[in-house]
């Protein structure tokens, strides 16, 4: 029996980045995002459209439990004013386990750098679906990664 409900995991990243450093690379820098993490994301390519504007297709090639994948996502919105990107995947091995899946972001800042309030939204083809937790938690591991790279620890 198949499922319709879209699901949700979120998390709060807390960074040592400002949230214009972080909105920066996420929304018109993101094809840098392989030279922060080479283990993991292999290459980030442009496909339609231009860099952090709405529609564009974008590529990603990574690395997922010792699995390389692919991921063509559309950015869907952007919001520059509360630093908020959301990217929709189109195709990709994601699509062989959900039927739809969203990567949120908004980069809110704080008294001290900036928390990465992150969301993935994803609809399972079928009870049986995995949950995506590993592909989250790669996500994450990837905020750290760019984060490590705006605010090298000598910059505290």
């Amino acid at each position: 029996m198949a499922v319709s409900a879209v699901e949700k995991i979120e998390m709060d990243v807390p960074i040592k980045a400002t949230p214009q450093q972080f909105y920066e690379v996420l929304c018109n820098k993101t094809h840098h995002i392989s030279n922060v993490c080479p283990d993991i994301v292999k290459g980030v390519g442009l496909h339609e459209g231009d860099w952090g504007t709405e529609g564009s297709i974008i590529s990603w090639n990574y690395v997922l439990a010792g699995k390389t994948c692919v991921s063509k996502q559309r950015i869907e919105d952007i919001d520059k004013e509360n630093k908020k990107i959301t990217y929709k995947v189109l195709s990709g091995d994601l699509l062989e386990d959900y039927k739809s899946f969203k990567f949120i972001m908004q980069i809110v800042p704080q008294r001290e750098g900036s928390v990465v309030h992150w969301i993935v939204e994803y609809e399972k083809l079928n009870n049986n679906g995995p949950n995506p937790h590993s592909m989250f938690h790669l996500s994450v591991e990837v905020l750290k990664y760019i984060d490590a790279h705006l605010a090298p620890e000598d910059k505290k």
